[in-house]
């Protein structure tokens, strides 16, 4: 039977924390206070939690931990890209556990929050017990460019023409560039305009079906500026990783860790491409293909197997000895 999300909670505990001279995180936690903690890691970058990402867990098995990463949601400051890279936010996680007193958790994440998920757990393979990883994003070049530049363009042109009309003709060779330019600009309308362009491409081939409310919201001042600026910024400087396959080639230091891997067979936004080599290169992780299924967490048959795996690895890491 498909499994739906569980009842709307609310945080048992709210805060900030101080993370460097310039940002603050906004965190909460959910659930039962002695249960096994999770950390769900939210995509973009620059997307923010929603009260939903509470509903994967069981409440009564889990102790749920979310944040909002630099420069999105509740943390401040707003849309702020300065000391804003993949590796400040590996240590904003690693200072959440800290600051928690949690020894190890299990680790939550989709879209670029499997980037993120990643990249955390291959820096600190000690502080996780067990991966939920969803429509796999690698921040590869070839991977951005088929969303923002050449690929998915062919299969929603109607969408596409609207994100290439903010760019200039004689910029569209390299919208990415041309977008971060016009992102990080002091004009405010140029700013917005592009940046309601940008989300809205993402929002409008997210689901399998379009559904025009995600795409509205997509759409909305406040989502929009933090979303697209930050994505674009981590886009602009390829991940701020080493090499572009770092994350494929570090995955030895993660394999004895229990994982799910989880992807829509019909997603546009991070292609089945990515997760199936990642799976090739991490065998023991359990693999998922949903038939009916684009990007997006909240389509059913992706969130019916999240909570399948959340209910299952709850066992199985209530039967293991402690670390």
């Amino acid at each position: 039977m498909p499994k739906d999300l569980f009842p709307a909670i609310e945080p048992f505990n709210t805060g900030f924390l101080k993370v460097s001279d310039i940002h603050n995180i906004y965190f909460e936690e959910a659930g039962n206070p002695q249960g096994k903690p999770v950390v769900f890691i939210h995509g973009g970058p620059g997307g923010g939690i929603t009260p939903d990402y509470r509903r994967f867990f069981n409440p009564s098995k889990w102790r749920v931990i979310l944040f909002d990463q630099r420069g999105c949601g509740k943390s401040e400051p707003f849309a702020e890209l300065r000391e804003n890279t993949t590796w400040d936010l590996v240590e904003d996680i690693e200072k959440i556990r800290t600051h928690l007193d949690i020894k190890s958790w299990s680790v939550f994440g989709g879209s670029w929050g499997s980037t993120l998920a990643l990249a955390y757990g291959q820096k600190h393979p000690n502080s996780v017990d067990s991966f939920f990883l969803r429509g796999i994003f690698m921040l590869r070049p070839k991977e951005l460019r088929w969303f923002y530049q050449e690929g998915a363009s062919y299969i929603f042109p109607d969408e596409w023409e609207k994100y290439e009309e903010a760019i200039p003709h004689d910029e569209r060779h390299d919208f990415i560039s041309a977008y971060y330019k016009r992102l990080t600009s002091e004009k405010k309308e140029e700013r917005s305009t592009c940046a309601k362009a940008w989300s809205q491409w993402e929002g409008s081939t997210s689901k399998l079906f379009q559904d025009h409310d995600t795409i509205d919201s997509y759409g909305e001042d406040q989502f929009a500026e933090a979303f697209a600026r930050i994505e674009c910024h981590y886009f602009y400087h390829k991940g701020f990783f080493e090499s572009e396959n770092q994350l494929l080639d570090n995955v030895d230091r993660i394999r004895h860790i229990p994982a799910v891997i989880i992807q829509g067979r019909y997603d546009v936004v991070c292609p089945t491409k990515t997760a199936w080599e990642l799976h090739k290169k991490w065998p023991e992780a359990k693999f998922h293909i949903i038939k009916d299924a684009g990007h997006s967490v909240s389509e059913p048959g992706i969130t019916s197997k999240l909570i399948e795996y959340t209910e299952k690895f709850y066992d199985l890491l209530k039967s293991k000895k402690p670390k």
